[in-house]
């Protein structure tokens, strides 16, 4: 028997399946809603079938009377929000789709989450938690010099940054308004097993790996702080545990890397993996492309208050995650030819980084 349930939403896409792995192995039941979009892939949590403590359901966030039935049924003592729609080139293209999901969606979610947790017993009600998963996007960009704190202002430069920041705010107004016991977890950019191939990383693997040229916007100088995506779900789940019902908490890797500097690593690591045939090295198919709209230039994190109040702190450099990524794809190809297969073939995805 496990001891708690969480209610986890977006448990399918790359983020919130690694969250799923982890949590089902801390002896935690997980009740799982995904819509299964195009980046949503249930092979990801092909090791839980069967398992009881693993209750996968495909729907919306913003399908009120599912998720009202879905907290009544399985009583969880938290809800953790990791559904978004979060490519930014898609959100310059289609902004809507990101406001239905990342404001909308997130609205009705908070409202049956307010619902649902007055109607507890009082003995529970104490100990229950909304976690909302945000993005570092919503502060804008940085120059030179600093970093994001928790009270950074917000000013988002996409669709994207710009519905995620709603969401966070509507999660701050919840919490003032309604007493709801909400937390908000502001991450830098993930990479890890399990990402769709359309973001930075895995995109630069797989292009890398099959010949092709590999984009780059600008003039690749963009720098991101990266954080492995085991130590983000290490990290929501210290916040769960001990955070500061109302705060926010800014999640990053310690790892600054201009996307030229990350693309050269994986040409690199591949050339050491898997040598090109010719002998030629992987970083002559680096191709710089025409940026695109609103490109932020820097993004960096400061991880000052979750490491003074909560104790963590990344567990692995980049140069060990980035080597252990590139095995983790090179040793599962399988896996994203079935998600390319699922939504479009791999030289129809976006050029450049997805940051």
């Amino acid at each position: 028997m496990t001891s708690k349930t969480w209610f986890v939403t977006g448990g399918a896409g790359f983020i919130g399946g690694n969250f799923v792995l982890d949590a089902i192995g801390q002896d935690v039941r997980i009740v799982n809603l995904d819509l299964l979009t195009y980046a949503g892939n249930p092979d990801t949590l092909a090791s839980l079938r069967g398992n009881p403590a693993h209750v996968f359901v495909e729907g919306d966030i913003g399908d009120r009377e599912l998720v009202a039935g879905l907290l009544k049924e399985y009583r969880p003592d938290a809800i953790v929000n990791f559904a978004a729609e979060s490519h930014v080139d898609r959100s310059i293209d289609g902004p809507a789709a990101f406001v239905q999901t990342n404001v909308v969606g997130t609205l009705g979610l908070l409202e049956c989450a307010r619902d649902y947790w007055r109607a507890l017993p009082e003995q529970e009600r104490g100990g229950f938690r909304f976690l909302h998963v945000s993005t570092d996007e919503v502060y804008g960009s940085l120059g030179a010099e600093g970093r994001f704190t928790e009270t950074t202002p917000y000013a988002p430069n996409s669709p994207y940054s710009a519905s995620k920041a709603a969401s966070d705010h509507l999660v701050r107004a919840f919490h003032h308004t309604y007493g709801l016991p909400t937390l908000t977890t502001n991450c830098s950019n993930n990479y890890g097993p399990y990402q769709f191939p359309e973001k930075l990383i895995p995109l630069v693997i797989a292009k890398a790996a099959a010949g092709d040229a590999i984009p780059v916007y600008g003039d690749g100088r963009n720098v991101r702080d990266w954080l492995y995506v085991k130590d983000h779900c290490s990290a929501i789940r210290r916040v769960l545990e001990a955070g500061r019902i109302g705060e926010t908490y800014n999640v990053g890797g310690n790892a600054e890397r201009e996307n030229i500097v990350v693309v050269e690593t994986i040409c690199r690591l591949l050339d050491e993996r898997l040598p090109r045939e010719d002998g030629k090295a992987r970083g002559e198919q680096i191709t710089f492309v025409r940026d695109r709209p609103g490109h932020d230039r820097r993004y960096a994190i400061d991880t000052t208050k979750i490491s003074r109040e909560l104790g963590w702190s990344p567990s692995l450099g980049f140069e060990e995650g980035i080597a252990q990524t590139v095995d983790w794809y090179l040793h599962n190809h399988a896996w994203t030819t079935r998600i390319l297969d699922g939504a479009y073939r791999l030289e129809r995805l976006g050029e450049g980084e997805a940051a």
